[in-house]
């Protein structure tokens, strides 16, 4: 195939492309973090504590995480798209069987297998577009993707509020998973098939080699160190807020604090905004303030003033995107060789903290309350403020660049 053969921006392939990518990253974050407001509700109807309840979620990442180490490896056997349709309906029919489970341990057994089916689709979307879309066009194609990833998780968290409120979080998640398989089928018909996808064996033994490589390298493991502890922050704060809210003297319904997601949309313009002043004022110097605003924003929702708590949660919000969007792109100019390792180990760590924090809050929240719950968060932020001041200390001992060259493949982190 020569270079012409590449999907170009204005075509119809690309349309039906970026389309697809858009269904498909709409449709894996929704189904992702379906169950992330109804921990409360699954606390009182199971009668299980905040951190059981919490399960529902964090096994859902931790297994989304463990197979995203293969999953990618996986499709240089079996092909891109095959891998990634198999992912979409496979987690559509597990999510229309959520809201039929009898009992609460079979929900869990249910979400531990949706995060393993969900792999399938992040871990591939990227390799599949840095091989198909022209490379002058990629960024738009892969900026439609990171959208749908944002919508889906935003409005998949709304939509389950809404209609657990009305009806029930079965009728809800039910709902949820029937627009996933609509979603899966407009996402199977419209992407093209892969034409410039080469078949490799799978090799165990490279695989993990590389991955021990990037593991000795102290740069890439505070990259990784940092991933865990914002994420780890991020999803705690959402994870209990609902029950904080919902709660006197807010006693806020649940339809109101699923619109508390709309709060996304701070986060989807601040890892673009802060991503260009990294280029401009340098990397660390804006992950710092990505992590300062973090700090900042989980104390001001310790105030019980309604209007400071959701501003606070919004600068949370605005530092969290922030900061992964220029850690996770720090992974890709760091590892100069088998970058997609080393991306596949950064959403490990990330998705770990994920997995970590969510349901350690849960613990807090119910022990020490909200102050408890903001100060493990502010333990997190810590934790990864002085891993940035350790990354700046082993960097600024390498004063001279590093050069390769561009690989076609490229990754994006979301």
């Amino acid at each position: 195939m020569n270079e012409t053969s590449y999907i170009q921006k204005g075509t119809k392939k690309f349309r039906k492309t970026t389309i697809a990518m858009f269904f498909g990253g709409f449709n894996t974050f929704a189904i992702m973090y379906s169950t992330q407001p109804l921990l409360p509700v699954f606390s009182n109807q199971f009668h299980i504590s905040p951190a059981v309840a919490s399960l529902s979620l964090s096994l859902t990442t931790l297994a989304l995480a463990i197979s995203m180490l293969f999953v990618g490896s996986l499709s240089e056997v079996k092909g891109r798209k095959p891998m990634m349709i198999f992912s979409q309906v496979s987690a559509s029919v597990l999510a229309i069987s959520t809201a039929f489970v009898p009992n609460y341990h079979v929900l869990l057994l249910f979400r531990v297998l949706q995060g393993i089916a969900l792999a399938g689709l992040p871990a591939v979307a990227m390799a599949y577009l840095s091989e198909e879309i022209e490379r002058r066009d990629l960024g738009v194609a892969m900026g439609l993707y990171v959208s749908g990833v944002s919508i889906g998780g935003m409005s998949g968290r709304i939509i389950i509020g809404v209609l657990t409120d009305f009806f029930n979080w079965r009728v809800a998640l039910g709902t949820v998973g029937v627009l996933s398989v609509l979603a899966s089928l407009l996402f199977a018909y419209l992407l093209p098939p892969s034409e410039h996808f080469q078949p490799r064996p799978l090799e165990i033994k490279n695989l993990t080699i590389s991955m021990i490589n990037h593991l000795k390298d102290p740069s890439l493991l505070c990259l990784y160190g940092i991933a865990f502890f914002i994420l780890g922050s991020f999803v705690t704060l959402y994870n209990y807020i609902g029950f904080q809210l919902m709660a006197p003297p807010y006693s806020l319904s649940q339809t109101i604090v699923g619109f508390i997601f709309v709060l996304y949309i701070v986060g989807t313009f601040s890892s673009t905004w802060m991503g260009r002043q990294a280029d401009i004022h340098g990397r660390n110097k804006m992950l710092w303030i990505g992590l300062l605003l973090m700090a900042l924003g989980a104390y001001l929702t310790l105030q019980s003033s309604l209007f400071i708590k959701i501003l606070g949660i919004a600068l949370l919000t605005f530092g969290f995107f922030g900061s992964h969007s220029i850690a996770s792109s720090w992974v890709g100019r760091q590892a100069l060789q088998d970058k997609a390792q080393a991306s596949s180990l950064y959403l490990f760590f990330y998705y770990a903290g994920s997995s970590t924090g969510g349901t350690v809050g849960g613990t807090f929240w119910q022990t020490l309350g909200w102050g408890g719950v903001i100060n493990l968060i502010l333990g997190f932020v810590t934790c990864a403020f002085l891993l940035s001041l350790y990354l700046n200390h082993v960097a600024s001992k390498n004063l001279q660049p590093k050069t390769t060259l561009t690989p076609r493949k490229q990754t994006v982190h979301v």
